[in-house]
């Protein structure tokens, strides 16, 4: 394939970052090439089977990326128009204001943005609107000063999680409706409508959706940003290279692999790169020049480097009482985020995953080889399950890193035990606290397969930090536009330019930084 058209703008992959962008630039009438290396995600029934999504990990990319010492590990990536988003929990939080500051953890320090909360507020404010998010500002003391509610209501709480916020609440802690990007209406009673897109059902976490219920990127932005005549996408395009002019400052071909194995290349007067942290680090390094020997935007040499995915930890609790919830992902609590009265450094945020079923327990069974296991059958257990996500905030270390190999394999090397006394805390509080939440207490137990982990650096779904923004180029590859400071025309608006991860999904500032970053290039673009 042969593309002699030059372009406006092209956009490498079509996520959070990506897709949202192009759907900011869409209504301009510039020429927008959207670049994206996996196809439509087949709509079939094993989007919505636990054995196919998570057993097996059908929908998984097919590769294999290395760790420090070289073994080989299968990252929970997805590429499909869509990005991620097609397998996110559509959780859609706001960092807090204490995030953009220099914060101090017990592992360390999560260092300041270039810009405020203030700067990204109002750009917040529209992500939400954009991505259907249902919440209610204000229930959560914590949250900074917003300029507008949310435009849906909270999805209600089914019996059980209610009973669980209730019982929280008279602990004197502060749960709140989980901010969630659903396209539902619900009744009087909380059940969804006969016109309402999403059906409320159990595979609101991890699946990918059906009945395009959820709020992600190819539903939300790509497919109505096509629907402009100045606006098309190559599927199956996988970038291998940016190519600059001579002068080494503008990056003059973006050359692809196609899905027939031809190779083609393609030009615009702007290039934006969103790729996912890691492949869009890989990009950059892998585009290395004679002008850029170190990799493009990289004369700082922080291209790849301080890579963060938080500190996760699934875990399922047992009910005393049967758990009939199918929609279970409407419930969170921050009310240690930034502390405890027994430790001063921050610990996270608990949020509620889906809901666990027998065949996701089944799968889990010989991971629990030698714990405190419930003396019940799977189908059993499933019914009484409660499931809990645990966040904490890893920290920017520059070891921390995605490297290449001389045969172009992508390395990744991690510290796991970066910071985690503050999750380890926040584990300690919920386990704590379970007998008086109507669990049981000693049946706290590692919901590892949701997380597609082999091992722990597999979990690579909250990926970023690679290619961070800055004020100084010394110490980061992109400004406070995330434009690269080497660079004329390039942009990167995934959660690469991440400098600190804070404690919550990274989604949504991710989206808010697209639409802000999309106004910048509006102007520009004049």
């Amino acid at each position: 394939m042969a593309d002699n058209e030059h372009y406006d703008v092209i956009i490498i992959g079509t996520g959070a970052g990506g897709g949202t962008l192009a759907h900011r630039l869409a209504p301009t009438g510039k020429r927008i090439l959207i670049l994206e290396r996996g196809g439509y995600l087949p709509r079939e029934r094993d989007n919505w089977e636990s054995t196919a999504v998570f057993v097996k990990g059908k929908y998984r990319a097919p590769e294999f990326w290395y760790d420090k010492h070289g073994d080989s590990f299968p990252p929970e990536v997805n590429y499909y128009v869509g990005g991620n988003t097609k397998f996110y929990g559509a959780a859609l939080f706001r960092l807090r204001p204490e995030d953009f500051g220099e914060l101090r953890h017990h592992g360390g320090i999560s260092p300041a943005w270039p810009i405020r909360y203030e700067d990204l507020e109002p750009y917040y404010t529209q992500a939400e609107h954009l991505y259907l998010v249902h919440g209610r500002h204000g229930e959560d003391p914590g949250e900074g000063e917003v300029s507008a509610q949310y435009a849906y209501p909270p999805v209600r709480h089914e019996p059980r999680i209610q009973q669980l916020s209730d019982d929280l609440e008279k602990h004197g802690l502060h749960p709140f409706h989980l901010p969630i990007g659903v396209n539902l209406t619900q009744d009087e009673r909380g059940r969804a409508t006969h016109e309402s897109v999403c059906i409320r059902c159990n595979r609101v976490d991890g699946f990918p959706c059906l009945v395009r219920g959820k709020a992600d990127a190819q539903v939300i932005c790509v497919d109505p940003a096509l629907e402009h005549a100045n606006v098309h996408m190559v599927t199956g395009a996988n970038v291998r290279r940016l190519e600059t002019d001579p002068t080494g400052r503008s990056v003059g071909r973006v050359v692809a692999e196609l899905e027939d194995g031809s190779t083609a290349g393609f030009s615009s007067d702007i290039v934006v790169v969103a790729c996912g942290a890691v492949n869009s680090a890989a990009l950059l390094l892998r585009s290395a020049n004679e002008q850029h020997p170190g990799g493009l935007a990289n004369t700082s040499d922080v291209v790849g480097r301080h890579y963060m995915r938080h500190n996760n930890l699934a875990l399922m609790a047992v009910s005393k009482e049967p758990n009939d919830t199918q929609f279970q992902k409407t419930l969170a609590l921050n009310d240690w985020y930034l502390g405890a009265d027994d430790w001063d450094y921050p610990l996270g945020g608990i949020q509620m995953l889906g809901k666990s079923d027998s065949d996701q327990i089944r799968g889990e069974a010989p991971r629990w080889a030698g714990m405190a296991s419930p003396d019940m059958p799977f189908e059993v257990l499933a019914h009484h399950a409660v499931d809990f996500w645990l966040c904490g905030e890893d920290l920017p270390q520059p070891e921390n890193r995605v490297t290449l190999d001389g045969d172009g394999g992508i390395h990744l090397a991690l510290d796991e035990k970066n910071n985690i006394e503050g999750l380890k805390r926040l584990q300690h509080k919920l386990q704590g606290m379970l007998g008086h939440l109507g669990m049981h207490p000693h049946h706290l137990l590692p919901h590892s397969l949701y997380l597609h982990k082999g091992m722990p650096i597999g979990a690579t779904a909250h990926q970023a930090g690679t290619v961070r923004f800055g004020s100084d180029p010394r110490t980061s590859a992109l400004d406070a536009n995330c434009k690269a400071h080497d660079i004329d025309n390039l942009y990167v608006v995934d959660t690469s330019f991440f400098p600190s991860i804070g404690a919550v999904n990274p989604s949504l500032t991710a989206i808010a930084n697209a639409l802000r970053v999309g106004d910048h290039i509006t102007e520009r673009l004049g």
